[in-house]
């Protein structure tokens, strides 16, 4: 199993940005693959983006030219440096370690006021 420890989540006005980091306590050269998550109240927990070892990414939607992720191998650490935050990218977000199944982080608030 992969543990993983997330920071960098809070509160932030519209048009604000946050960076998210998780820790994870293996080498995440060694995991397939890393993603970040997101449930916001009321609904399903859905894929916002995904980082390789290599530095390959993937996106939603929803978040394609404003969010980046990236990982520093050496550290064991990824990364989401969100931009020009909205209020519907208000939840919670969930670090995945995708490594014989899924593995989560334990989850950090944002919160993007009006």
């Amino acid at each position: 199993q992969v543990r993983l420890v997330e920071s960098g989540g809070g509160l932030v006005q519209a048009g604000g940005s946050l960076r998210l980091s998780c820790v994870a306590s293996e080498s995440i050269s060694r995991i397939n693959l890393m993603a970040w998550y997101r449930q916001a109240p009321g609904k399903q927990r859905e894929f916002i983006a995904s980082v390789t070892g290599g530095g390959s990414t993937n996106y939603a939607d929803s978040v394609k030219g404003r969010f980046t992720a990236s990982n520093d191998n050496a550290k064991n650490t990824v990364f989401l440096q969100m931009n020009s935050l909205k209020p519907e990218d208000t939840a919670v977000y969930y670090c995945a370690a995708i490594f014989n199944g899924f593995n989560w982080g334990q989850g950090t608030q944002v919160t993007v006021s009006s």
